[in-house]
């Protein structure tokens, strides 16, 4: 009588991990295509169609001309200067600004909406974020030690009123989420909203494109040239952004802890897996070390 044997699969955790890893990319891929494709055809009609009513209304000039002027306002553009207004508005390099562009340099955000446009500006800003770069992380994980001890404190003080450790534990971690999001991620957008005529919506947007370190430049605080804005504004906005980073690394940590303890816990193998893993690896390095 043949006699069938199960046989249990190995699955590598980091296999499994990165093959999550590309499927939300593609799944990203695709429903960012469904969203934004059509928006972006119906855009670009519309401009070519302003293009050619206004070469209607202004015949004396050619086709050329225009996509020369065009050029001209892009390039405008890309080097940070707003073709909108005139040579009155705010400059984008007072220190105020110059500050915000140094914050969004070492913590590599990145709008992209302004760059140094001299070459020695260029080479002074890749010198300025190769030792920026990891002054920006050694801080940020100086603060995310401080939050900790904070929490730590939270808990201890919290232990003496509730005896039960694990709810001690979720309503400490429940306190601290729930007060760094009024502070780093509700009233934020709520007083860029008010400053910069947005909606709720797009200010928390931008707040958090900005804390995730996407920053795409679609919104940008103290760009709109039809405001006066205090001279520290953005200045206070980027002191915002490295005190908001180091809450915000802190909250994606303990998140990928939670998910690890879930997976570790439903998927026993996978843990077990993982540890072998880090075992060969440390193994790996004494033998490179030798």
């Amino acid at each position: 009588m043949a006699r069938f044997q199960l046989v249990q699969v190995k699955v590598s955790w980091t296999a499994l991990l990165a093959l999550a890893y590309l499927t939300y990319l593609l799944a990203g891929a695709t429903i960012f295509q469904v969203l934004e494709r059509e928006a972006e055809s119906k855009n670009r009609d519309y401009f070519q169609l302003e293009k050619l009513n206004f070469l209607t209304n202004y015949t004396c000039l050619d086709g050329p001309a225009l996509e020369k002027f065009v050029q001209v306002i892009l390039d405008a553009w890309e080097n940070g200067v707003n073709p909108s207004g005139n040579s009155t508005n705010p400059s984008n390099w007072d220190f105020s600004s110059s500050f915000f562009f140094a914050g969004t340099v070492v913590t590599t955000i990145g709008y992209g909406n302004l760059s140094p446009s001299t070459v020695s500006g260029q080479v002074f800003c890749v010198f300025y974020a190769l030792c920026g770069i990891p002054l920006n992380l050694a801080f940020l994980k100086q603060l995310g030690k401080c939050l900790t001890m904070h929490l730590g404190r939270l808990e201890r003080g919290m232990i003496s009123l509730v005896p039960h450790k694990r709810t001690v534990e979720v309503m400490a971690v429940g306190s601290f989420l729930i007060t760094g999001s009024l502070l780093f991620l509700i009233i934020p957008p709520l007083m860029f909203s008010y400053v910069e005529g947005w909606t709720f919506g797009e200010g928390f947007y931008f707040s958090f494109i900005t804390l995730s370190t996407i920053g795409f430049g679609d919104y940008v605080v103290g760009t709109d040239p039809d405001k006066e804005y205090i001279s520290l504004y953005r200045s206070l906005a980027g002191i915002w952004i490295i005190f908001a980073l180091a809450w915000l690394a802190l909250i994606l940590n303990m998140g990928s802890r939670i998910m690890e303890h879930v997976i570790g816990l439903t998927h026993p193998g996978f843990k077990k897996q993982e540890e072998e893993d880090d075992v060969s690896s440390s193994k790996l390095e004494d033998t490179s070390k030798i």
